[in-house]
C-alpha cells in the first residue's frame, strides 16, 4: 500500500491516491467523512472551522460501495478557496491585484524562511506556506480512515485521545479500568478535547480559552493505542523494515509533532532495565504473552502481540496573534512577523491525525506481509498466521 496526497491550503481542492487497498472491502464516503469530521471539530481550532465542511468525493478505485482493487482517488473540496480564487489561481500571471496578501515575513518556527530560501521563493512565502499548512493533513485522515475500515475488517482496532495541554495532564493510569479500546473512544470522544476524564478535559478547555484571550498558542502530547495486532509485523534484519521506526517517521512528520515515544519511553530514562522490561509468559489459552507493556507493543522493531501504545509531542502553533520578531525578506528589516488564520492549539486535532498515520502504518505492514488482491484472501491468510503464531 502507499499513498500521495496533493493541494494547497487555499487552494480549490484537496487529494489523495491510495493504491494497494484489496477489493472486496465495503466502504461509503460516510465512514470517510465521520473521521474528517471528527479531525475538524476539536476544541481550541480557528475560524477556519466555521467555513470548511470538509466531505470526501470517491473519483476511483470504488464501485458500489465496494473497493475493486484499482487505485483510489479521494477529492475533498476546499470550501475557502472561494475567497482565494484570484490569490491562488493557476492560469492568471501574478499582479498587483492578486498578490495583495504576500508573506514576506517569516514566522519564528513555520516553514516560511527555510521553505523560500530552499525553493528560491524570495517574491512570496506564501507558496511555502500553502503547501506546509496542516490543512494538507485532512487528506491524511482521509487515507487513515480507508486503512481504519480495512483493519477493523482484520480485527484491529486503533483509537488517539489527548494526554496533556500545557500543564494540564491526563493520569494515564484511568485507562487501566476500561475492558476495551472500544469503551476508551466512547469516553475520550465524549469531551470536547478528548481528555481521559471530565476533570481535566474542563482544566484543559481552561487553559486553552486563556491561552486564545493571552493571543498565544499551546501544545501538548497524545497517545495512540492500537489492539488486536499480530506478532511479528515489521523486521529486525534492517532498519528501515522495523516497523516502529516508520510509525516514529509517520507521526513526526505530523505538521507540530516533535518527538515520540512507544510505552512510556520518556519516563523510562530515569529506570533500570529490571523495571522496564516486560517479562515473557505462556499459557494454553494465549500462547506467548507478556507480563506487562512498557515495550508498547515492540520488540526488535516487531509487534510483540500486545496493545501498541504510541505517544507524540505536539509543540504550540507558530502563528501567533501578538507575533514575535522577524526579518522582512524583501527589505531586510526587522518586523513582527506575518500573521495567518490559525488555531489555539492543534492537539486536540492532533490526536485524531496520529491515530490515522498509526492506522496507515499497520495496514502497510499488514499488505506488505500478505496478499492484497482480495478482503477475503487476506482475511483467511492472516487467520491462520495468527493461527500459527499462538501455536508457536
Amino acid at each position: 500500500m502507499r499513498y500521495t496526497t496533493a493541494g494547497e491550503s487555499h487552494g480549490p481542492e484537496e487529494i489523495a491516491i491510495i493504491e494497494g487497498i484489496p477489493a472486496g472491502l465495503h466502504i461509503t464516503s460516510e465512514d470517510v467523512n465521520q473521521e474528517l469530521a471528527r479531525r475538524q471539530h476539536a476544541y481550541g481550532r480557528g475560524g477556519r472551522q466555521l467555513i470548511e465542511f470538509d466531505t470526501v468525493t470517491f473519483m476511483s478505485g470504488v464501485r458500489h460501495q465496494m473497493t475493486i482493487g484499482s487505485p483510489i482517488t479521494l477529492n475533498v473540496h476546499n470550501d475557502d478557496h472561494n475567497n482565494w480564487t484570484a490569490i491562488m489561481a493557476p492560469d492568471e500571471p501574478a499582479t498587483p491585484e492578486n498578490t495583495l496578501r504576500k508573506v514576506l515575513r517569516p514566522r519564528p518556527g513555520h516553514a516560511d524562511l527555510i521553505g523560500g530560501m530552499k525553493y528560491r521563493h524570495q517574491d512570496d512565502l506564501r507558496n511555502v506556506l500553502e503547501r506546509s499548512s496542516a490543512r494538507e493533513t485532512v487528506m491524511r485522515v482521509a487515507v487513515g480512515a480507508v486503512a481504519k475500515k480495512l483493519l477493523r475488517e482484520l480485527g484491529i482496532d486503533v483509537h488517539g485521545f489527548v494526554l496533556s495541554v500545557g500543564p494540564v495532564k491526563g493520569d494515564a493510569q484511568v485507562l487501566t479500568q476500561y475492558k476495551s479500546l472500544a469503551e476508551v473512544r466512547e469516553v475520550t470522544e465524549g469531551f470536547a478535547t478528548r481528555a481521559l476524564d471530565a476533570q481535566t478535559d474542563v482544566q484543559m478547555q481552561k487553559l486553552i480559552d486563556e491561552t486564545k484571550q493571552n493571543r498565544d498558542t499551546v501544545g501538548g502530547m497524545v497517545q495512540v493505542l492500537a489492539t488486536g495486532v499480530p506478532a511479528g509485523l515489521g523486521s529486525y534484519v534492517s532498519a528501515d523494515t522495523k516497523l516502529d521506526a516508520k510509525i516514529a517517521r509517520a507521526i513526526v512528520g505530523i505538521n507540530a509533532f516533535k518527538a515520540v515515544d512507544f510505552g512510556e519511553a520518556f519516563d523510562h530514562v530515569q529506570l533500570f532495565g529490571s523495571q522496564v522490561m516486560d517479562e515473557i509468559l505462556w499459557n494454553e489459552e494465549q500462547g506467548f504473552y507478556r507480563a506487562s507493556d512498557n515495550m508498547g507493543g515492540f520488540e526488535g522493531g516487531m509487534t510483540t502481540g500486545e496493545m501498541i501504545v504510541v505517544r507524540g509531542v505536539v509543540k504550540p502553533i507558530p502563528t501567533l496573534y501578538q507575533p514575535m520578531r522577524s526579518v522582512d525578506i524583501d527589505t531586510h528589516t526587522e518586523h513582527r512577523a506575518s500573521i495567518e488564520r490559525s488555531d489555539t492549539t492543534a492537539v486536540t486535532a492532533a490526536a485524531v491525525i496520529a491515530e490515522h498515520m498509526v492506522a496507515i502504518e499497520l495496514a502497510k505492514a499488514i499488505l506488505d506481509k500478505f496478499d492484497t488482491d482480495n478482503l477475503e484472501r487476506l482475511q483467511e491468510q492472516l487467520a491462520a498466521y495468527r493461527t500459527e503464531i499462538k501455536n508457536f
